[in-house]
């Protein structure tokens, strides 16, 4: 097989590769105004004075005072609602051909996000840009790299709107879309990758696994976790690199890896590189550029202005909601150490645009961040601030210790005895006492926060733990239509989710 570095990259995205030195600050002040000028004649530039704002002094500062903050139930309602009955020049420059369907873990429908050809085309580049900084990292399997990539993405036969657009998975969307020069690389080729049937999919995958050499996996931890395993179980193998020797490469994202290191160790036969990049519906934020990085570098200089609002008591409800008028600061304004929720403004559409996710800063000269959760996905009922990468954090360190796999798990607060308790919700597969996993579990999150430890001295009362085989999250996920693709099971369990969990066990007799 040819290697993809042997085929030459069109010269419009190889320009678009060069990386400039100019500052953060200047790189994302280029990309707003580039953004506002497209955008200047749409009805959403034409309300919010984008005209005004372009012609001013400080255009970020005045950008932030002219154009509020949007949540998806704003945005949608007030504007992107318009574009699915075919109403061009909406938030972006003509007619939106394709929307994402996000997970929906915390929502109880799918929210449709705007992906317009300036956003795919800026996703081309920001993939080539992280295959190309691979060649920095020290321990490099070459092998690998002139290998085919496994791509484990929703259905590119996507859902048809009347108006004329389609919707589905991003990953279907932009697998769809793969340019001409992947074609020979990309697995699994255009008819499974049209399948819906997340089942049938997988069964495919396997049939044609001996057929493939695979250097690269690409997806979302948990559902390529589960087709490694199917393919070993299938052939009676040890390992997946008994059938994909020169297996070299996992780029994941979506959700934290902590959870799934431990029985993604359990397939392979010899060390493989990972790989994280940070990629949403909304766009394609960062990646990990080098090998021993703390977190992933920001991309700042391709069509996406990024704020970030400290994710505090000030900016944010109990809920997870955030104030209409918050602190919002811009890059050169963040601070080491310390939880931003993330807002961003797009080619695609997306103004001040909440996606919910937080992060943290790890190296500021670089510009790289981890991502710490969700803000609606924490539990602070009485002020234990316990976020989503205190968690995650907790079962890799337990893990670790009991050498189990631990791939999924969920957790809820409840009223108890007057005070309060968390609930944990574990699947494992593996043998282990329950007393001894809370246990392990509840004195690693009082070494890792230290608001957690006080409160479980007080009103924080007791930790509970259910454990569950792995098959009964996974039912769950198909039962919410969820299974496979970019699709995440909740860490956190609220409203209607919580109801729609808890009938479920009630349901399969698993209460407890």
């Amino acid at each position: 097989m040819a290697s993809i570095l042997e085929f030459k990259i069109p010269k419009a995205i190889a320009s678009a590769l060069k990386l400039r030195s100019n500052d953060a600050r200047r790189q994302q002040a280029r990309v707003l105004k580039k953004l506002l000028a497209k955008a200047r004649f749409t009805a959403f530039g034409q309300h919010y004075h984008f005209d005004d704002i372009l012609l001013s002094q400080d255009i970020d500062k005045n950008f932030q005072e002219l154009v509020p903050v949007h949540d998806y139930n704003k945005i949608y309602e007030e504007w992107w609602k318009q574009t699915l009955d075919g109403v061009p020049d909406v938030s972006w420059p003509g007619k939106i051909k394709y929307y994402a369907l996000s997970s929906g873990t915390s929502e109880a429908s799918s929210k449709y996000i705007p992906i317009t050809r300036a956003m795919l085309r800026s996703n081309q580049v920001n993939y080539l840009k992280q295959l190309v900084s691979l060649f920095s990292y020290d321990h490099l399997p070459r092998n690998a790299v002139t290998k085919g990539f496994l791509m484990l993405g929703g259905a590119t036969d996507l859902e048809k709107g009347e108006a004329g657009w389609f919707a589905g998975d991003l990953s279907g969307i932009l697998a769809k879309n793969r340019p001409f020069w992947f074609q020979t690389f990309y697995k699994p080729g255009g008819r499974i990758a049209r399948i819906k049937d997340w089942n049938e999919k997988l069964n495919e995958i396997v049939e044609k696994a001996p057929d493939w050499d695979i250097g690269y996996i690409v997806g979302v931890p948990a559902w390529c976790q589960m087709c490694m395993e199917m393919i070993v179980e299938h052939y009676k193998v040890k390992t997946i690199h008994d059938i994909w020797p020169n297996l070299g490469f996992f780029v994941h994202g979506g959700v934290a890896f902590e959870p799934y290191k431990k029985g993604f160790e359990k397939l392979l036969a010899k060390p493989i590189v990972y790989i994280e990049n940070y990629l949403s519906s909304e766009g394609f934020i960062g990646y990990k550029d080098r090998e021993h990085a703390k977190g992933m570098k920001l991309i700042l200089n391709n069509n996406i202005f990024m704020e970030f609002v400290p994710f505090d008591d000030k900016n944010f409800d109990t809920d997870g909601k955030m104030i209409e008028k918050p602190e919002a600061l811009l890059v050169h304004e963040v601070e080491l150490g310390k939880d931003y929720a993330l807002l961003m403004s797009t080619n695609a559409g997306a103004w001040r645009y909440l996606i919910g996710d937080t992060v943290r800063f790890v190296n500021l000269e670089r510009h790289e961040v981890v991502i710490t959760g969700r803000t609606k996905h924490f539990l602070s009922l009485v002020g234990e601030h316990l976020s989503v990468e205190n968690m995650n954090k907790s079962i890799e360190l337990v893990s670790n210790e009991l050498n189990i796999s631990i791939p999924e798990y969920t957790v809820i607060g409840f009223p108890y005895q007057n005070l309060f308790a968390h609930k944990w919700y574990i699947a494992c597969n593996d043998e282990v006492d329950s007393d001894i996993l809370i246990k392990k579990i509840d004195d690693h999150l009082c070494k890792l926060n230290d608001d957690y430890a006080v409160e479980r001295s007080s009103a924080l009362k007791n930790i509970f733990v259910q454990k569950l085989p792995e098959a009964v999250f996974l039912k769950f996920m198909e039962l919410k239509g969820k299974l496979g693709s970019q699709h995440k099971f909740p860490r956190v369990m609220k409203g209607k989710m919580l109801q729609d969990w808890n009938d479920f066990l009630a349901k399969e007799g698993l209460s407890n």
